[in-house]
């Protein structure tokens, strides 16, 4: 039997500083009402983690597809330690959710190897609104809270190397 656990919960540390870099975060406008949640608990997560508000830039695209797109550009500039991108894939009756999913993930990754920067993948891709819900703020935890920690500890990774 699988247990829910609120992963929001148990991937925070209160020993986590972030207050030394700079992030960008990244929200798709598809299913606002979902991303605005990620992007909420991402921002204030960073805040209370010691990130300095005017450290933290937030940007919006039209769709997650344009996700990597804008982090490839911003990537390029050199100006944050670190890019967030948040957005919600979900499963609809056709192929084009795998489609999505899979250049979104793949995009992400190429920005971060090609640039040597942590991009932090915070896209929900799930089966249905309801499971969207749950992941953003409901009982499994916050998806954006977890990338904001991630983004701190692959920031504070990359700079002890």
């Amino acid at each position: 039997m699988n247990k829910k656990i609120n992963l929001s919960k148990s991937e925070a540390n209160d020993t986590l500083v972030g207050s030394m870099f700079r992030y960008a975060i990244i929200v798709s406008d598809w299913n606002k009402e979902i991303t605005d949640r990620l992007l909420k608990g991402a921002y204030e997560t960073l805040l209370e983690h010691g990130a300095k508000a005017e450290h933290i830039a937030i940007k919006h695209v039209p769709g997650s597809y344009e996700l990597p797109q804008l982090a490839q550009i911003i990537a390029k500039k050199q100006l944050y330690d670190v890019i967030i991108c948040l957005g919600s894939v979900i499963q609809g009756e056709t192929r084009h959710f795998e489609f999505i999913s899979d250049a979104v993930a793949n995009g992400c990754m190429n920005v971060a190897l090609q640039h040597s920067i942590p991009v932090v993948f915070g896209v929900l891709t799930t089966n249905d609104y309801q499971q969207a819900i749950e992941r953003s703020g409901g009982s499994h935890g916050n998806k954006g809270v977890e990338a904001a920690i991630t983004a701190i500890k692959m920031a504070r990774t990359k700079e002890n190397l």
